[in-house]
């Protein structure tokens, strides 16, 4: 099968197109003929040496997510069957990741995913950020009807989607956005109010909003700004974010702070599909490249200000 792999670390031009088997499959695993593939800065920090745990093994396939027909079940998988469309999300999967043409991944990191709203391509585009999205809004900050909730980092791949899903609840939204093209793509989404986190005062901006402060805070974005986010809750407000955000936020009296990781696993996949169908969520793709092009993929991520999702285009 044809993948993109790397070699060794570094920048980046080490991406380069591979042929290699295509994997074994287990008997609790499903083989996905991969349509799309999900490209996310944790990709390109792999790439450039970060070792999130365990041994790493050259040629080393990347990408954490993507969608794709089921070619073949292992033994006992029942869920399943070849030519299901699905979409799917394993982190340090041992068999290479999603930049190939076929991934070997275990049956309940698996789903089928509601169409509509999703198609394989926006399928694709869904699965690590749209459960660290739900996660964040649902599980981590619980969100309910008529509550104030700031999403910083909220033209982001998660939280184009977080502003649905905290709408959805019933939630009252200010986004805060990068530059005003982004500004213009939150309020399409759904955002009640939306700032410009490069030019506008966010704090100023929530206490306009909800004069009491907010009831929640999903942070997103990395950066200077992220701690002045304490600074806009009511008290006995709540705050979550994604392990990986820095800097990393210090406990503060009164407040709720929640570090996380998204999960994935048949319940997750069950509360992930019920939320987009009651959205009907829209999965703004920012850019698209053909798998041979992963090395413009990745440079793409890394000139930054990218509004929605990057993805791989693997097969159609």
């Amino acid at each position: 099968m044809r993948v993109v792999a790397i070699d060794r670390y570094g920048g980046p031009e080490v991406l380069k197109v591979h042929e290699l088997p295509v994997p074994d499959l287990a008997p609790n695993e499903v083989l996905i003929a991969v349509h799309t593939a999900g490209v996310g800065g944790w990709d390109a920090d792999i790439r450039d040496g970060w070792n999130p745990g365990g041994r790493i093994q050259f040629p080393l396939v990347l990408g954490t997510d993507g969608s794709g027909t089921i070619a073949q079940v292992g033994s006992r998988v029942r869920r399943f069957k070849a030519g299901d469309r699905v979409y799917s999300y394993t982190w340090k999967n041992p068999k290479g990741g999603f930049y190939a043409e076929y991934v070997a991944v275990h049956m309940d990191n698996t789903a089928s995913f509601p169409d509509p709203p999703l198609d394989l391509k926006h399928a694709g585009a869904v699965p690590v950020t749209g459960l660290t999205a739900l996660q964040g809004i649902g599980d981590h900050l619980d969100v309910q009807t008529g509550e104030y909730v700031m999403i910083h980092g909220a033209s982001g791949a998660v939280g184009t989607l977080a502003i649905q899903f905290a709408k959805e609840r019933g939630a009252k939204v200010l986004a805060v956005a990068s530059g005003r093209d982004g500004v213009t793509l939150v309020e399409r989404l759904g955002a009640d109010l939306a700032v410009d986190g490069h030019r506008d005062d966010f704090v100023e901006a929530a206490f306009a909003f909800a004069p009491k402060g907010v009831d929640a805070v999903l942070v997103l974005g990395s950066g200077d700004s992220v701690p002045r986010c304490l600074d806009v809750l009511r008290q006995g407000g709540r705050l979550a974010y994604p392990n990986g955000v820095e800097p990393a936020l210090e406990k503060r009296r009164g407040l709720k702070i929640i570090a996380y990781d998204a999960k994935a696993g048949v319940r997750e996949f069950e509360k992930l599909d019920t939320a987009i169908k009651k959205a009907r969520l829209k999965v703004p793709i920012a850019a698209e490249f053909p798998l041979e092009e992963a090395a413009k993929a990745h440079q793409r991520v890394e000139q930054g200000h990218v509004l929605g999702k990057i993805i791989l285009r693997v097969r159609g």
